[in-house]
């Protein structure tokens, strides 16, 4: 099959070109990448020297180009990771989010409508769920919770599963929408807690924690997502939403201390500081539904995901220090 990879120059992107590569040899993988500030041609080193690997910059939003590239490629699937997805910077400046997020879905799912594809995939966020209690540990978002936005990235992400879900009634287009809870793993773009945690804690600077840090988050290792959204896109049924978690539970702090203590380094490095516009208290998925349709289910405990990232990042030191310097955006601009 031939796959369109569109944000495949990002974080949970990259790492699903190379479990495609590795697991569907046989399979192409085109990578559609605009190379934002989160995208590194860098981190696509190793799929550069497989056959079956190809790169092609663009913006989902750009209709001209994504329709050239459907003329020319011929997909017979879409997997759409490509998204502004920071909350903070959406904060900041909400319209390339909505850009981005609902108008180049809206693109992508009409180059899907012109010129016909067996399954697109839309790759969403729990976040648009909202948030959860914390005195309420029973509670988990399901597929029929009710989207209840926080913010404006969060918004635009119920916004293009909307579209692309309408997209399907309307003109009968094969889609399927996962939900996945927080990342973490390799090429993890280090303004993002873990990797900014863990970069900082080495270097001996300080680490910024939200509020008083109990915020709760369901952590998934990106590996397991990248085989949950290859069960999905494979074997879903059309027209599902299927929640993807790690049954990995953390507050932001416990998250932190962790890091810290894996690397030998004291808690004093910890610094509090002003809590974030709207910050959700509580984030947690309900994966029953692909379990039991699709038989996935997490691999990776935390303690071991933890672990393995952070020797990751202190092997790869050249990788997120071209980032923090801005030297990989160089790169970015010569491609």
């Amino acid at each position: 099959m031939k796959i369109i990879v569109t944000g495949g120059a990002g974080f949970i992107g990259a790492n699903f070109v190379y479990y495609e590569l590795r697991e569907h040899p046989g399979d192409q993988i085109i990578c559609y990448d605009a190379l934002t500030y989160a995208g590194n041609l860098a981190t696509l080193d190793a799929a550069q020297e497989n056959p079956q690997f190809s790169f092609v910059r663009g913006d989902i939003a750009d209709r001209a180009a994504v329709y050239a590239l459907f003329e020319h490629e011929q997909p017979d699937i879409v997997v759409n990771f490509a998204a502004e997805s920071h909350v903070d910077r959406s904060i900041e400046n909400p319209e390339i989010f909505l850009r981005t997020n609902i108008i180049g879905t809206s693109v992508l799912m009409d180059a899907c409508r012109k010129y016909g594809i067996q399954r697109y995939h839309q790759v969403s966020t729990d976040e648009v769920y909202g948030d959860l209690p914390l005195d309420r540990p029973d509670l988990l978002f399901t597929e029929e919770t009710p989207l209840h936005t926080s913010s404006p990235y969060s918004s635009s992400k119920a916004g293009a599963d909307l579209l692309v879900q309408a997209y399907a009634r309307t003109y009968g287009i094969p889609v399927t929408i996962s939900r996945c809870s927080n990342n973490y793993g390799a090429f993890q773009f280090p303004e993002k807690l873990i990797p900014l945690m863990m970069i900082r804690a080495m270097q001996g600077e300080k680490l910024p924690v939200y509020g008083d840090g109990l915020n709760v988050r369901d952590w998934l290792h990106v590996d397991d997502h990248c085989s949950a959204i290859d069960a999905i896109m494979r074997r879903g049924t059309v027209g599902e939403v299927y929640n993807v978690g790690g049954h990995n539970e953390r507050s932001n702090i416990e998250v932190v201390r962790t890091i810290l203590s894996a690397l030998g380094k004291g808690e004093d490095q910890i610094s509090y500081v002003t809590d974030r516009k709207g910050h959700d208290r509580r984030y947690a998925i309900d994966p029953t539904k692909i379990g039991r349709e699709l038989g996935w289910t997490p691999a990776t405990k935390f303690d071991d995901g933890i672990q393995s990232t952070i020797t990751w990042y202190q092997e790869h030191e050249a990788w997120w220090a071209d980032i923090l310097s801005g030297a990989y955006e160089k790169r970015n601009a010569e491609a």
